[in-house]
Formats: structure tokens, C-alpha cells, sequence
């Protein structure tokens, strides 16, 4: 492996390795904790299990981890002709905030990924969605202009009045509208798609999602929603290691980064120049910026997702300083920029305390913005010290992730999992890497 310092150069086919469909673990083990560990420290391997992870955790250290929450992002329509639509849901569109679109309560348009849309030319879906209160027509209608854009709204079903009245005590003290000024409480999006949507497991599990998915493929911490992909690696917590860590004095905080169904795209092209990279929701919590300054801007990042919120944050702290009137909507971090302008001058902590000033004087409670940034080897890790990781596919950005946080040792590190009987992916074994 030859540690290439010019990250666009690197040819992907270097990033390959067998990996048998047998090793890819389909479903979790029964106990989250009682998956496996693999302990890589200065060039070394060895494995335990990860309800002792945090005797490889250092006292008074900071972890990070992603509190997003998978949603059920597949709905399925079927035409009278028979055939069946897939609508997946990537990213709200209108409202564009992912708080307000799981409040509306009438109709949202989603940025969607239509599967079978040669069958879908014109015309609006429509299919009846039980719910607790009573039946629902939700439609979904394409955009003329953009068939990536798909209107979707939703409406009691006349005649099930009665239904609906029976409920509507309940309901009221969950809601704060009724749709209408009418007796028929109106559901919230995020009602309708707990109550339709399928949740969307990783294609390469090759198999239909089980109603246990639900459970096994959330984080025990998982809170906002948003994300058509779990953040895998905090999968294996649970309650007791949990407290474990916090008995052992260290520190834990948040952040939101709404994982995009890109997380699974391959890279196609034989160099990472022609990837392009998905761009994703990110939100750190100004109480979080403060306790990574109070730790030297020195962090224990749980899981892939939290390494790239968490190295964004210096590059849009960058970005602060060299212009402290900045609106939020320029804090985007793009795909190469961590490798253009040379070597950056400001340090971690600039970058966090530019974050934090700038939140003073904009009256902000949290930082919210997106991230497209590419880690590959090359790149050097500014506040990211130690990472706890699934195994990721071949010859995928997410390995590219792992080799620059190692420097290349990526190679040591899979070849002592194959060999040691680890299982593999969103639903496989674990590791902690300390370099």
C-alpha cells in the first residue's frame, strides 16, 4: 500500500479485498455488547468483545457519537395496472428542515429516489394507510420539472368518521393542530410514515426488512430523524456500557449527521477524483463546541459519521475566520476543499472557538449546515484522536476513511478480522482503532 499524499490520484482498485458473502453478517447477534472487538494501538492487533470497550478508552476522554435516527424512508405504491412503485425518500425538499417535514400535517414534497419509474410516467399514487386513528389516502404525485421531486399528502378517509372520533382523545394529547378546525385530528408526516414506510436496511443484506429491524437497526441513543442509513458502529452499545463509560470519567456528547443513501454508493470510477460525494445534513449543539474546546479539540469519534462532522468542523471554522459575516448557507464543506489552498495555518481549537463566536454573535443555539468532505489517505485528522468502526465493503470511501486514519495499515487490520472469524458491515463486529 503506498500512502499517496495527492488523495485525487488514488486509484480505488487498491482498496480491494475478498470479502465472502458469508462473512457479511445479515443479521445482528442477540446481545449488541457481546459482538466482537477488534483492538488495533501503535500497529498491533488483538480482539475482545465489545462490552469492554471502555477499558481501552482513556479517563477523561470525550466520545462523540451520532444520535440521528433511521426513518422508514421506503413506500411502496401499486398501480391499477399492477405494477409496483418504490418511492425512497433521500432528503426533505419543501420544508427543507428536517424537524418542520416531520411536523406537517397536510402534504411535504421529499427529494426521492423512484424505483420501476418507467411504470410511473403521469398521474398521482394513491393507497390506503391504516393507522391508530382511522384510514388514510396518501398520494404521491411527481414533479413535471423535476421527477426526482415527489409531492406527497395525505387526508382522512370519508366514511370513517366514527373511527376517527373514537380516537381523537387520544391523539389530542399528542397534537397541537387539527387540520381544519374539523373533528378529524390531521396525522403528522412522521405518523404516516411510522405507520406506512418500511425501513430501508442495507441492499447488500439481500433480504426483506424483519419488523426486529426496527430495534436491532437503531441506536440505543438514536433521537432526531433523518437518516435512510444507521450509523452502524454505535449499534453495539448498550445501557451498561454506556454507564460503564460514564463511571470511567469520560465525557460523552452528540452530534446529527442524517446518513444518505450515497453511504452505499461504489465507487465507479478507477481513480476518486471522478466520485462524487453526497452531501449530508450536519448539526453540533453549541454546548458540543464547548466541550471540545474545554478537551483541546481532542475527540473519541464513534462510527464514520461522526468523524465527518467532526472534521468539517474545522474547515467550516475556517471558513469563519477568514470572513466572521458569514451566513450559514455558506458553511457548506465541499468534497476537496480539505485538499486545496495548501496546508491550512489555523489550528483545531481556532477553528472550534471561531465556530463558537460566530454562534455568539448570530444568537445561534446549534450549528447547522452539510458536509460533503471526502477523507482518504492524504488527509490529515485534525480532531479525531481515537475511532470505534464496523468493517466497511470493499473498495468503498468508507475504507478510504479508515486507511487515512491509520496510515495505510488498513490491510493489517482486515486481514486479522478475515482470519479471525469476524463478521462484516452494518450488522458485523466492531473495531477501535487507536494509532
Amino acid at each position: 500500500m503506498i500512502y499517496c499524499m495527492n488523495p485525487k490520484e488514488i486509484e480505488i482498485k487498491d482498496f480491494n479485498y475478498n470479502l465472502p458473502d458469508e462473512r457479511i453478517a445479515k443479521f445482528p447477534v442477540k446481545q449488541r455488547d457481546h459482538s466482537k472487538l477488534l483492538v488495533y494501538r501503535q500497529g498491533n492487533v488483538t480482539d475482545d468483545f465489545f462490552y469492554n470497550l471502555p477499558d481501552y478508552l482513556p479517563t477523561g476522554g470525550l466520545m462523540v457519537y451520532n444520535n440521528t435516527r433511521v426513518i422508514q424512508a421506503r413506500l411502496h405504491f401499486r398501480k391499477e395496472t399492477g405494477a409496483l412503485i418504490e418511492i425512497f425518500l433521500l432528503e426533505p425538499h419543501l420544508p427543507a428542515d428536517y424537524e418542520q417535514m416531520f411536523q406537517t400535517r397536510s402534504t411535504c414534497e421529499w427529494q426521492c429516489l423512484v424505483g420501476n419509474a418507467k411504470k410511473w410516467k403521469e398521474g398521482p399514487l394513491k393507497r390506503i394507510v391504516k393507522t391508530t386513528v382511522g384510514d388514510y389516502e396518501l398520494s404521491a404525485t411527481r414533479d413535471p420539472n423535476d421527477p426526482q421531486i415527489v409531492r406527497l399528502s395525505w387526508a382522512p378517509v370519508e366514511g370513517n368518521d366514527e373511527q376517527q372520533m373514537q380516537a381523537s382523545d387520544e391523539l389530542k394529547k399528542n397534537s397541537k393542530e387539527q387540520a381544519n378546525n374539523s373533528p378529524q385530528l390531521q396525522l403528522s408526516f412522521a405518523e404516516i410514515l411510522d405507520a406506512v414506510g418500511e425501513l430501508p436496511i442495507p441492499p447488500y443484506l439481500n433480504r426483506e426488512s424483519q419488523e426486529s429491524d426496527k430495534t436491532t437497526y437503531q441506536t440505543v441513543y438514536s433521537r432526531i430523524k433523518g437518516s435512510v442509513a444507521a450509523p452502524t458502529a454505535g449499534l453495539h452499545f448498550t445501557d451498561a456500557v454506556l454507564r460503564h463509560i460514564d463511571e470511567k470519567g469520560i465525557e460523552r456528547e452528540e452530534v446529527t449527521l442524517h446518513v444518505g443513501a450515497g453511504t452505499f454508493k461504489p465507487v465507479k470510477s478507477e481513480r476518486i477524483e471522478g466520485h462524487e460525494m453526497h452531501s449530508e445534513f450536519i448539526c453540533v449543539n453549541r454546548k458540543t463546541i464547548e466541550r471540545l474546546i474545554a478537551h483541546e479539540a481532542k475527540a473519541i469519534a464513534v462510527g464514520t459519521t461522526s468523524v465527518r462532522t467532526l472534521e468539517s468542523l474545522y474547515f467550516i471554522g475556517g471558513k469563519i475566520l477568514a470572513n466572521k459575516n458569514i451566513s450559514a448557507d455558506q458553511l457548506h464543506v465541499n468534497q476537496w476543499e480539505p485538499y486545496e489552498n495548501g496546508t491550512p495555518t489555523w489550528s483545531a481549537l481556532d477553528a472550534l472557538q471561531a465556530i463558537l463566536d460566530w454562534l455568539n454573535r448570530t444568537h445561534l443555539k446549534s450549528l447547522q449546515t452539510s458536509t460533503q468532505i471526502i477523507i482518504a489517505p492524504g488527509y490529515e485528522y485534525k480532531i479525531v484522536k481515537i475511532l470505534i468502526t464496523n468493517f466497511h465493503q470493499p473498495q468503498s470511501t468508507l475504507l478510504l476513511l479508515v486507511s487515512a486514519f491509520v496510515k495505510g495499515d488498513w490491510r493489517n487490520i482486515y486481514d486479522y478480522a478475515l482470519s479471525h472469524d469476524f463478521r462484516f458491515l452494518s450488522y458485523g463486529d466492531s473495531s477501535i482503532l487507536i494509532p
